[in-house]
């Protein structure tokens, strides 16, 4: 197999069999599309030797919807991937660490695994990401994104992404403009219109990171950590081309 039809095989498994490499590698094979198909087990070490070059690719892919996005404008926000139930914690064998147990505030409950930090178009396109332990703060995400953006680009996000060292540094060496909701706290006050744009943009990003969540299954198998993180980016890459070209 050539390694772009190992890497098909990986985002057909992704977007049409929720993961199972197994499913999309005995359909691709029965159905004559890829004809020279590995073995379950040597095609999984494939996957994971090419996990670097998928990671490219999705980023270079980023870099073309950036250029498409003529309103300039992206969301920033995060959802949570658990490796296992709660109930499961003390069982887990991909990751044993107090750091990945997170806090969701909408649902009220706990969860073990990692958080999934996006940053996608205004027309729900994810362009780059990166990944935290669930315990993390979402605001370190700022300091791992690459924000390879055009200027002039206006990034909306949540309260939680408040950095105003940040802020400072995109606007004056990128001319990034980051808008986070602001707190009633906060030094930064925005005026009443804005306030209204932001509270607009808001449901939009609801919006979009609910469709990527959606797409995730119920559960994500994996034997490895780094096997859950790509199959983690499989998933996310496989929306983005559902979203874009579907």
């Amino acid at each position: 197999m050539t390694d772009s039809e190992v890497i098909t095989t990986a985002l057909i498994s992704a977007i049409v069999f929720a993961g199972n490499i197994e499913r999309a590698r005995v359909v691709l094979h029965e159905t004559g599309l890829i004809p020279d198909m590995l073995e379950k087990s040597r095609l999984c070490r494939r996957i994971h030797a090419l996990s670097d070059l998928i990671v490219s690719i999705f980023h270079q892919l980023g870099i073309v919807f950036k250029q498409a996005n003529i309103s300039m404008e992206y969301v920033l926000d995060s959802f949570p991937v658990p490796v296992c139930d709660n109930i499961r914690i003390k069982r887990s064998r991909i990751v044993k660490s107090e750091e990945y147990r997170g806090y969701i505030p909408s649902k009220r409950r706990y969860f073990y695994g990692v958080r999934v930090h996006i940053l996608a178009t205004s027309d729900r396109i994810p362009v780059e990401i990166t990944f935290f332990a669930g315990a993390t703060h979402d605001s370190k995400a700022l300091y791992e994104l690459p924000f390879y953006l055009p200027e002039g680009s206006e990034i909306y996000a949540d309260a939680v992404y408040t950095d105003y060292t940040i802020e400072d540094d995109l606007m004056e060496m990128d001319k990034i403009k980051l808008s986070p909701m602001r707190k009633k706290n906060s030094k930064r006050w925005d005026e009443p219109p804005i306030r209204w744009y932001k509270k607009y943009i808001r449901k939009r990003i609801e919006t979009i990171f609910s469709e990527i969540s959606n797409f995730f299954p119920k559960k994500i198998h994996a034997v490895t950590f780094d096997g859950f993180l790509l199959k983690v980016i499989l998933f996310v890459f496989g929306f983005t081309l559902n979203k874009a070209f579907c």
